[in-house]
């Protein structure tokens, strides 16, 4: 799961125009938690993940890879 998170957070990072340094900055963290995040070789913590959904504007489940299903 580490692996789509980190995929799925370089992309959306892209399409915001964001390089790492920008959105670590953003976050308060450092330059290489953001990469090790992207890489998929550190976890983000839950309130981390919360601030990049703020930030990047993005549900988590869009973050995770999961699909939203409506009934009906």
């Amino acid at each position: 799961m580490q692996d789509t998170i980190g995929k799925r957070l370089r992309a959306y990072r892209k399409l915001k125009n964001l390089t790492q340094q920008e959105l670590a900055d953003r976050l308060h963290v450092s330059i290489a938690i953001v990469g090790a995040i992207e890489r998929g070789t550190r976890v983000p913590t839950n309130d981390l993940l919360r601030q990049i959904h703020d930030v990047l504007g993005v549900t988590e489940q869009e973050l995770r890879g999961e699909s939203v299903t409506f009934g009906g």
